[in-house]
This record gives C-alpha cells, structure tokens and sequence, in this order.
C-alpha cells in the first residue's frame, strides 16, 4: 500500500476515472496501469506546483472545506468515514493537504488554458465543413403509449382479461384516433398517462426492444397492434416521424466551438507542460 497522501489521492480518482472502481476493487492489470498513470502525474503536478504560477494561486479555504464536506456526504457516519480514509492510508489533515495540492494544479492548469487561441466562427465553419457527416441527427418519433399491465393476483388484471381490455381499447382508438390522448389518461397504468400517454421525440433504442421494434415500424399518424413486454400489454400510437438529417452550421455551431476550445486548451496545457519538463531536464543536466 502506498502511503504518500497525493499519491494515494491520485490513485483514487484514476481508479473512478479510468475504471469506475474504487482502488481496492481493481483487477491487478488495473490497479498497475493507476500507479503508473498516478507516478506519472504526480511528477507532473510536482512541476506544476514549482511554479511562479502556483505560487500565485490564492485558494480559499471554504473551496477546500467544500470538497471535504462532498467527500464526507458519501458516507454514512463519521466512523465509516475516517475507517475509510485510514484503510487507504489517509486522514483528515493529509486528505485536506491532498485537495489543496490537487486544487492548485487545477488552478493554474485554467490559467495556462485561458491563453489559448480562440476559436472563430469562420474556424468552426471550416471544421463543419470538413467533418459534415459528424453532425447528424438521427430520427426520432413522436410516440404516445398505453400500457395495461399483467398481474394475476389483481381483478382485471389477469392475464386474458388484461389482454381483453387493451384489445377493446385499440378497437375504439382504430375508429377515432385522435382520442389516444384521452384513452391513455383514462386508461394506461404508465406514469406518462398523466400527460396523454407522450413519450415525446424518441430514438432508437430508447425502449423495450418489443415496443422499439414496433414503434420504428409505424407510419405516422399510425397505431400499432397489441405489443406485449415485460410490463404487460402495450400500445403505441406514432404521431409524427423525423428523419435523420445533418444539422445545419448554425445547429451545431456552439457544440463545434466547444468542441475546437477544449482541443486549443488542452494542446495549450500539453505544450506548457512539455516546456516545463523540459526546463527541468535542462536543469538536472546542467
């Protein structure tokens, strides 16, 4: 076990970063690639925090206090928390002590980031241009659904008499459709029968695969037969249908801007990072 509190706080954010696992649950493969990652890291951040621009950082205490009391909120007592902290080889000081070192390099990280270059509309035009494929949305329905669930120990809800129900409603919806809305709120035992049944604009693969395949079958304005699922008897009505389509510059302009900032910001920290060590190098060489 490691005992140097910023390493052991490092590994600890890796092992959810990279693996969703806490470190103890980690495979032995996985628990290798954090110590190397977190080694390497923390040589990094040991540059970073020797910096003029570290020092400069003014971190306030209730940032600090604020991070400790998110970490404290997961648990369920003082003593499952501290007999935490101890099994990986922290308490409260060193975990304080390892937030504040993490917090600084995060600080001057967003200095160094805000000095990269901005990005312009006629740069996010270019990349739409060049990547137009990347920028499709893809078709989605406007669906309403009915749902009469299967439940043998509840009158009317046996399974014939669930089946009969649901066919007796379809019959009426197949002569007046346009009254699914109110048949579902009279009718359905989803939660959406409260607003008529509206599942809203969906995808693909956003419901039961029973009730997908169907949905995705219907024309618009087009009720589906009887679909049975998990859940017990279902119908479905699609209103509309949306093709897939490419999004226009002016849709994906904010995603492509966001998308070529994060690029400048982190190419803009990797750079500085790579001179720092560098400097360092010279340093030791010299």
């Amino acid at each position: 076990m490691m005992h140097e509190p910023g390493r052991v706080y490092l590994s600890l954010k890796l092992a959810e970063q990279l693996f969703g696992k806490s470190l103890e649950s980690l495979a032995p493969d996985e628990r290798q690639r954090v110590h190397n990652v977190a080694a390497r890291q923390q040589q990094i951040e040991t540059l970073i925090l020797g910096t003029p621009q570290a020092a400069a950082v003014l971190l306030p205490e209730a940032s600090i206090d604020a991070s400790l009391a998110e970490i404290r909120s997961r648990y369920g007592d003082d003593d499952e928390y501290h007999a935490d902290l101890d099994r990986v080889g922290l308490d409260a000081l060193s975990l304080r002590h390892a937030i504040a070192r993490d917090m600084v390099v995060e600080a001057v990280l967003e200095t160094v980031a805000a000095a990269s270059v901005a990005i312009s509309d006629t740069d996010a035009e270019i990349f739409w241009h060049l990547h137009r494929d990347r920028f499709r949305r893809a078709e989605t329905r406007l669906l309403r659904h009915l749902l009469v669930t299967i439940n043998e120990r509840l009158p009317g809800n046996e399974l014939q008499a669930a089946r009969a129900r649901i066919e007796a409603i379809r019959a009426r919806l197949l002569k007046e459709p346009q009254r699914f809305s109110e048949q579902a709120l009279k009718h359905s035992e989803c939660p959406t029968a409260i607003n008529g049944g509206l599942l809203g604009k969906v995808a693909r693969g956003q419901l039961y695969p029973e009730l997908d395949a169907v949905a995705f079958a219907l024309g618009a304005a087009t009720l589906s037969e009887v679909v049975e699922s998990p859940l017990g008897y279902h119908l479905i009505y699609c209103e509309a249908i949306h093709p897939e389509r490419r999004l226009s510059f002016a849709e994906a302009r904010n995603t492509i801007r966001e998308y070529l900032e994060g690029q400048q910001r982190s190419l803009c920290q990797k750079a500085w990072i790579r001179n720092l060590r560098r400097q360092s190098l010279v340093a030791k060489t010299s």
